[in-house]
């Protein structure tokens, strides 16, 4: 059984900084890739970053490049978000993904195969 848990979320000022942690359990080491989404309001779940793990190949939203980082730690089987200068647009549930992998982009949400059970971000102007 695959767990994956987000925490971290909150209510934060337009301009700060959050980081989000997704925890993973169960059988992990089938994870080759693992990504953040979110879900605004009235919208459709979007890509935010994925990874393929430490010093592999990232790739992010173009609303997020130079702000999000995404990082993770195989052996903890943690990834996180780093979200720095937050603006009010950024508000969203946030959820943590993963699957074993193949070939593709991995930037849409029918690419994952497991999914966290999201965590709330708001960001206030």
């Amino acid at each position: 059984q695959v767990q994956l848990v987000e925490s971290g979320g909150g209510l934060v000022q337009a301009g700060d900084s959050l980081t989000l942690s997704c925890a993973a359990s169960g059988r992990t080491s089938n994870f080759y890739i693992m990504a953040w989404f979110r879900q605004a309001p009235g919208k459709e779940r979007e890509f935010v970053a994925n990874t393929r793990g430490p010093g592999r190949r990232a790739d992010y939203a173009d609303s997020v490049k130079g702000r999000f980082t995404i990082s993770r730690d195989n052996a903890r089987n943690m990834v996180w978000l780093q979200m720095n200068s937050l603006k009010p647009e950024d508000t969203a549930v946030y959820y943590c993904a993963a699957d074993s992998g193949g070939s593709g982009w991995y930037q849409t949400p029918n690419e994952y195969s497991y999914w966290g059970q999201g965590t709330e971000v708001t960001v206030s102007s």
